[in-house]
């Protein structure tokens, strides 16, 4: 009897121990994870990860920017795996300032800041959170990146700068009796300043005289408009944010006077400008989806370079051609994106 007592301890022992390795083996083994901002967040849970949009106006170019940036999550698998909050600063900066703080203090996972002045006040909120910005044309000189090949914190994007010289030869292709351009910018945005240096550069190179009307807010932009009218043969804009905001308004005043408006955007020339060579939105905006997948998948914003645009399009609107009188034949259409 003690004989059989003693067997079953022992076996009693020895179940135990085996009980009791096998919990510990569950309980270590890790569970699988996907980090997103140095945060691990557990795959098994139905937590998504949070993502805001800040667009500094409501306009055609920006909106087109902001619908195929989330076409293009849901494009990379990630439609029921992402939460977008989007905000519009309604053309106000102090409104970005705000809206950029409320991201950060909802500890959003990755902040998509479009248009350059929302991606520097994104950028200065927060060195933790990473930021991929859609649209800002110049990111060096506005401060966001040191290298477009190697960003060096917790910042980078896709690029939408302009050919300014394939703008101008194209002006000079189509109206090629301009003497004198007059620029119409708001001195306030970076990319817009650097856009108006390079294409003083350009006609300094050409020995064509410029004159400029600035503004600070699109309240203005009439003014500026009828202060070139008789000092200026043509208009050059670039993607301003001021400018796209009351395009209509520099468009009829150009066309009255028979001024063709070139512009930095196709949105500019659909709203009544001229002729441009143009960035395609829906790819930019794809482009920054792609970044913000990378991102998602744990890819350190150091290894992603500053994305620009190679490919564009010559776009020009038909119905302002007529009204300022410039003639295009059926054979040179052909070279463009029509918009009537």
């Amino acid at each position: 009897m003690r004989k059989i007592i003693s067997i079953i301890i022992a076996l009693s022992m020895v179940f135990a121990l085996l009980t009791g390795c096998a919990t510990s083996a569950e309980t270590a083994e890790p569970k699988a994870t996907e980090t997103v901002n140095g945060a691990a967040k557990n795959s098994e849970s139905n937590e998504k990860i949070k993502i805001g949009i800040i667009q500094p106006v409501e306009h055609p170019s920006l909106n087109q920017i902001r619908e195929y940036i989330i076409k293009g999550l849901e494009e990379q698998g990630l439609k029921d795996k992402v939460e977008i909050t989007y905000k519009d600063a309604q053309g106000d900066p102090s409104n970005i300032n705000t809206i950029v703080s409320q991201f950060v203090g909802d500890k959003m996972d990755v902040i998509v800041p479009i248009g350059t002045g929302a991606a520097q006040s994104a950028a200065a909120a927060t060195k933790d959170i990473p930021v991929i910005f859609a649209a800002a044309s110049y990111p060096v000189e506005a401060g966001l990146v040191k290298d477009l090949n190697k960003p060096e914190a917790n910042v980078t994007g896709v690029s939408d700068a302009i050919d300014i010289k394939q703008i101008f030869d194209l002006a000079f292709e189509l109206t090629p009796d301009i003497k004198t351009f007059g620029f119409i910018y708001n001195t306030g945005e970076v990319n817009s300043a650097a856009a108006i240096e390079k294409a003083k550069e350009y006609l300094d190179e050409k020995k064509i005289e410029y004159v400029e009307a600035t503004i600070t807010n699109s309240g203005e932009l009439l003014q500026a408009a009828q202060s070139l009218v008789g000092k200026a043969d043509a208009i050059f804009t670039p993607t301003d944010n001021t400018v796209a905001s009351a395009m209509p308004v520099l468009s009829a005043e150009a066309a009255n006077a028979g001024i063709p408006v070139y512009t930095g955007a196709d949105s500019l020339v659909a709203d009544g400008g001229f002729a441009t060579v143009g960035v395609d939105y829906t790819v930019l905006g794809r482009q920054v989806a792609e970044m913000v997948k990378r991102v998602i998948d744990g890819e350190a914003i150091t290894d992603i370079p500053v994305e620009t645009l190679k490919e564009y399009e010559k776009i020009i609107n038909t119905t302002t051609a007529k009204q300022i009188g410039v003639e295009i034949s059926e054979e040179a259409l052909k070279e463009f994106q029509v918009i009537e």
